[in-house]
């Protein structure tokens, strides 16, 4: 029986898996040390769990585990990854490169950065989500020191060519940093073979707990060094100072180790479940659009937008759906999302668009349910629209 509400949602956030939490509990009351504390068995045991962790989140991106810095999420990381290789390589250049559809954690820094000397171009993309490579490369300059490009957009789900895209970076002497956020766990990252050099992934996205982060830093030569945000005692190789939340990097080392796992099998289960979704909007409803390209694209991930129908009043029609209409981490907004701004979705007559984002729950059964109550919905409103006859 499908849960009411449903949650479909999972983009936004990610349920804690019940292994992770058994995982963390212990940390909490009964192996409570602080990893710092060198002196006595309590200290002992926190800082061999976060090493172990850390092992665990290196696995995941084919890292080792000396690269993984712990921070508060990927907001964290993306601050730090950005404002830190600026301000540590600014004498060998001021011009940083990222692209319109970025989570407002890297196109907000990037406008801070722009205020401190440092000139900031932002790529148009196309109308499928992907950047143009060749704009890319038009866009690099001799000053170019850091290249942001996302691994996986949060809204429509678009997989960007990391691989070339950090070679074309390389190529000019810049690095390239992703945000991961939404990637990581879900579809392979090999950040050798990708040529990353700074990777930013959060917990509560891969069923690990809110507030639990990590920022890869290549141990490239000559070693990559970053300019901390947060001073304070040096901790985590002096990047990022402050007491380690012990619980919340056990159990994102613990779910990194899941989703690396299980991650072949669940994301074939999710593309049949997203393809299951697509396919029944689009033999009951006309009208239907994908957003985005559905060729490179998370397996989990699903925006379309319904001709004839306003946004507000379809999420409110279909309250017992856990959706969104965008991103989660632009709270309060009703201003149209940047990303379908960019991709040129959002215009007249476009229609109100939905993210649907499936997840480790979700069943066949939760995707029939869903297939109805929007064709039930959506053709009310349209019939509500168009008026008597």
């Amino acid at each position: 029986m499908t849960p009411r509400p449903l949650y479909l949602d999972y983009h936004a956030t990610t349920p804690v898996d019940p292994r992770v939490l058994a995982e963390m509990l212990p940390f909490f009351c009964e192996r409570f040390g602080n990893p710092a504390s060198r002196q006595h068995a309590w200290g002992w045991d926190a800082d061999r769990a976060v090493d172990t962790a850390r092992a665990q989140v290196a696995a995941l991106i084919n890292a080792t585990p000396a690269e993984i810095i712990f921070t508060s999420g990927a907001t964290e990381s993306n601050n730090l990854a950005l404002k830190g290789a600026a301000e540590s390589l600014r004498d060998r250049g001021r011009h940083i490169v990222t692209v319109a559809t970025e989570h407002k954690s890297v196109l907000d820094a990037c406008k801070r950065l722009g205020t401190c000397g440092f000139e900031v171009t932002v790529l148009a993309v196309q109308a499928d989500g992907l950047i143009d490579l060749d704009r890319l490369r038009g866009a690099m300059t001799p000053q170019t020191i850091l290249v942001s490009v996302m691994a996986a957009n949060n809204e429509i789900g678009t997989l960007q060519s990391l691989e070339a895209i950090g070679a074309i970076a390389h190529q000019h002497g810049a690095l390239l940093h992703t945000d991961a956020a939404q990637a990581a766990g879900k579809v392979p990252i090999d950040v050798r073979a990708m040529n990353i050099d700074l990777l930013s992934l959060t917990g509560h996205k891969l069923y690990g707990p809110k507030g639990a982060g990590a920022l890869f830093v290549a141990k490239a030569k000559p070693k990559l060094t970053l300019a901390p945000q947060i001073d304070g005692g040096g901790h985590e190789h002096g990047f990022r100072s402050g007491t380690l939340n012990v619980p919340g990097i056990v159990g994102l080392g613990r779910a990194t180790e899941i989703c690396r796992e299980e991650m072949p099998a669940e994301s074939a289960r999710l593309r049949g479940l997203r393809d299951r979704l697509l396919d029944g909007l689009r033999v009951r409803l006309g009208g239907v659009t994908v957003n985005g390209t559905l060729e490179r694209r998370l397996p989990h991930n699903l925006h379309v937008s319904f001709a004839g129908v306003e946004g507000e009043a379809l999420l409110m029609a279909i309250g017992d759906l856990a959706v969104s209409t965008g991103s989660a981490c632009s709270s309060g907004s009703q201003a149209p999302s940047h990303v379908l701004q960019a991709i040129g979705a959002v215009r007249e007559g476009g229609g109100a668009s939905i993210r649907f984002g499936l997840g480790r729950n979700t069943t066949a059964e939760d995707v029939d349910y869903a297939i109805d109550r929007v064709v039930t919905v959506v053709s009310s409103l349209r019939g509500a629209v168009a008026g008597p006859t």
